[in-house]
């Protein structure tokens, strides 16, 4: 009896360990789903926003057919009050696009998306833009010069240029500071020397290495670790004296029995400290 019970418990603790598994399991597969409806949703979003825009572009250019038309005969009071409307049709369209561009810019962002020729679409659309508006500048000048008078409308296309250019410059400031920032993380410093060398630089105090701010910094090489994973010690005794994680780099000894650092994994190597510094003799 008492072994038909064991027998049946064990039976009963596997089918509840079967039951957490497959829940896990379903936990990790929900899991992974809702970052795929994420990425989806936001790439739709980005999608409809990007057509939008180009729906106005599509929408000013049939305009600007009807104006070409009409101003072949702009004489009569009709037609004049046509183009007028079709060109207050114009400015209020391309000022809702510049709208909408500088929403999709910060959206794409903001995004989880990183795909450079969805970015490189979105770029376009600025200069498009901004083509865009030096024709119609033209074609307000053409107008002019047939006395048609639309000196009513809102806001210049002289205007919308000048609020354009300073999303423009606004849009490369960001993509500056995205660079610098790039920069920054990706970059390291490093100096080997002898125990004397490293102390007249402040460096090594006490046994202690960087253990004060007032190290010589300028005595450190500086370098972007995406670039450089191997450094040549030229010495046949080394000893890193900074905390770097074991299996990202290796000291191997060349056909001289000198010294050579490689990088394996810079950023495991990297992740602890930006500077690196080493005892040679």
């Amino acid at each position: 009896m008492k072994k038909m019970l064991f027998m049946a418990a064990c039976l009963a603790l596997l089918a509840s360990c079967g039951q957490t598994g497959k829940s896990e399991s379903e936990s990790e597969r929900d899991s992974l789903q809702n970052v795929i409806n994420q990425k989806d949703s936001e790439l739709n979003e980005i999608m409809n926003a990007y057509n939008e825009i180009q729906n106005g572009f599509t929408l000013i250019n049939e305009a600007e057919g009807r104006i070409n038309l009409m101003s072949t005969n702009a004489e009569g009071n009709n037609s004049a009050e046509n183009i007028r409307e079709n060109m207050e049709f114009i400015q209020q369209t391309l000022t809702e696009n510049k709208r909408k561009i500088e929403e999709l810019q910060n959206k794409l962002n903001a995004s989880s998306i990183n795909a450079a020729k969805i970015k490189e679409a979105v770029a376009k659309l600025t200069e498009q833009l901004n083509a865009k508006n030096r024709e119609i500048e033209e074609l307000r000048a053409q107008l002019a010069e047939k006395d048609v008078q639309i000196a009513q409308l809102g806001d210049s296309v002289s205007s919308l240029v000048s609020a354009n250019k300073s999303i423009q410059e606004k849009s490369d400031m960001n993509e500056e500071i995205a660079r610098n920032q790039d920069q920054q993380l990706n970059t390291a410093w490093y100096v080997f020397g002898t125990n004397k060398e490293l102390k007249e630089h402040n460096i090594l105090v006490k046994g202690d290495v960087l253990a004060t701010t007032d190290f010589d910094k300028e005595y450190f090489t500086k370098i972007d670790i995406r670039k450089t994973t191997v450094i040549p010690l030229s010495s046949k005794s080394a000893k890193i004296l900074t905390t770097h994680p074991a299996g990202s780099y290796s000291l191997l000894k060349d056909a001289r029995g000198e010294y050579t650092l490689r990088i394996t994994d810079a950023g495991k190597f990297w992740s602890v400290s930006k500077y690196l510094v080493i005892k040679v003799k």
